[in-house]
């Protein structure tokens, strides 16, 4: 099956990277490390909340970059409600989008998404609307 979704972004909480972890200092390089929490809320075929773990690097001169999420989200899926967690990741070099990943993770649902499978993909239109669509399977 496959679900289209929208969302948007209600809180971006940058965190302390060294006190995230455990007091290491990274080093720094010309696309430095940032780590922080979100708070999303979709719309759509997909309707919920998640909440998000981004971990990115980005050079501020040329804009390029990578990220990885990791995501607890909860709500319905088509006419089932539960929660379960997905990850996604892809990187940029200013003005693209490329070597995109986006995975259910595996086990992680509960109530009617318990047994979810899938994979998904993210996009950005050009009036800055954010869009998940997500190709999955569930038991019946």
């Amino acid at each position: 099956m496959r679900a289209a979704a929208t969302f948007t972004v209600s809180d971006w909480t940058p965190l302390d990277l060294p006190s995230a972890v455990g007091g290491l200092e990274a080093p720094e390089t010309a696309a430095p490390v940032g780590v922080a929490a979100m708070v999303k809320t979709f719309t759509g075929d997909l309707a919920g909340r998640s909440v998000t773990w981004f971990v990115g690097g980005l050079n501020t001169g040329t804009g390029a970059g990578t990220y990885v999420a990791v995501e607890s989200f909860a709500g319905t899926l088509g006419d089932r409600s539960g929660t379960f967690g997905f990850v996604h990741a892809a990187s940029t070099h200013g003005s693209d989008r490329y070597d995109e990943y986006f995975t259910v993770v595996p086990d992680s649902g509960t109530g009617g998404l318990a047994g979810i499978s899938g994979q998904g993909s993210l996009s950005i239109d050009e009036d800055g609307t954010h869009r998940v669509a997500l190709d999955y399977t569930l038991p019946e």
